[in-house]
């Protein structure tokens, strides 16, 4: 048997627990690479000691790789690197990770998931190539489901990730008949907001939120705005935005888009790089988004409160009979506070596809675009 037709050892105890380590180094950058995805890496020396760690850098910057590499020197000749994607094999502003694992002496490979971007795939094919041992689809279900999940969804599908989020009572109000809605979640849930924010590539609101709350759309922390704000976008079809709307403000850049759209507006924003979009939109808004099936994930911040009238959380979804329900997926319950957190997943988002562009299109109304 030749040297190329070596069986491959799978992972080791140390290699798994390299891989526990690159996937929590990737979750602390969530939010702050797109277009590219949040990849984490370690090189293990020749005794499975960790000698180098990074993760992916804003775009431009870069690649978890070779931050991990430069840290490690030396000391990556002859051992593993250990990543969550599929090292890329093409140049874009920058260059190619597999060449910079070749050239620093690796020997073998450990990564999670394949790269499904056609312009970068091929990774691992040139490593072996190269001589260099592959090992894949190690703790692959941890990297799909966590940091990775929604550019991965993204690259699939063509359009960004969406998490739908709100704060509702019990009994489902997310005003007061007066239309009255400050405070209905919590103090700890407010936070947990913000930290929400801080993970996704953009905020989707309509020009009806805008003129009912004036919003600010940023991230917070405590009194002070985090180093790291989302783009803040408003669908506007009639140009209702006044030019002294909070969202308009210097606090972070902001992007009114001239559509009522869904599918359209999450092209544009693909288009400009976003991979996670957060959907902070009234009850029309997000009926529309539900209808289009541009709704992956659903975060309900629920009060223990009753109003028994108010506008609810969602408006018309196009679903007239109970069997055209939107079934869901309960990922978790937590508490924060008084209040409960629920986090669920529409079943139809496990298909990872786009509707058809034309067939698709949901026009929000004029009262909440």
């Amino acid at each position: 048997m030749s040297d190329a037709e070596q069986p491959v050892a799978p992972a080791s105890d140390a290699e798994h627990a390299a891989m526990h380590r690159a996937l929590a180094l990737a979750e602390m950058v969530r939010g702050r690479t797109s277009p590219n995805p949040s990849v984490g890496a370690v090189i293990l020396d020749t005794t499975e000691q960790l000698v180098g760690e990074g993760a992916t850098s804003p775009a431009g910057g870069p690649h978890a790789e070779i931050t991990a590499l430069a840290q490690a020197g030396e000391a990556a000749r002859g051992g593993v690197a250990v990543v969550t994607l599929e090292p890329c094999a093409h140049t874009g502003r920058t260059g190619p990770c597999t060449d910079a694992l070749i050239a620093a002496g690796i020997t073998r490979v450990v990564y999670a998931i394949d790269d499904p971007n056609p312009d970068a795939a091929g990774g691992a094919d040139q490593l072996r190539d190269a001589g260099i041992e592959v090992v894949s689809n190690v703790e692959e279900h941890a990297a799909a489901s966590g940091v990775l999940r929604p550019w991965l969804h993204a690259i699939r599908s063509g359009r960004p990730f969406v998490t739908w989020k709100y704060a509702a009572t019990l009994d489902g109000r997310v005003a007061a008949a007066d239309f009255t809605s400050r405070w209905i979640s919590s103090v700890a849930s407010r936070a947990d907001v913000h930290g929400l924010r801080g993970d996704v590539d953009a905020i989707v609101v309509g020009s009806g939120t805008v003129l009912a709350d004036d919003p600010h759309l940023t991230v917070r922390a405590g009194e002070m705005l985090a180093e790291h704000q989302p783009l803040r976008v408003v669908l506007d079809r009639r140009h209702r935005v006044p030019p002294g709307a909070r969202v308009l403000d210097g606090a972070a850049e902001t992007v009114v888009l001239d559509t009522a759209a869904p599918q359209f507006a999450l092209k544009a924003l693909f288009d400009r790089g976003v991979r996670h979009v957060l959907l902070e939109g009234g009850p029309t808004l997000a009926g529309a988004f539900v209808e289009s099936r541009c709704v992956d994930e659903v975060i309900a911040y629920i009060a223990p409160m009753l109003l028994g009238a108010g506008p609810v959380a969602l408006g018309d979804a196009g679903i007239g009979t109970l069997a055209d329900a939107a079934t869901l997926d309960v990922e978790s319950v937590t508490r924060l506070g008084d209040d409960v957190k629920v986090v669920a997943r529409p079943r139809w988002a496990d298909s990872e596809t786009v509707q058809p562009m034309v067939a698709a299109i949901h026009v929000v109304t004029d009262d909440d675009e």
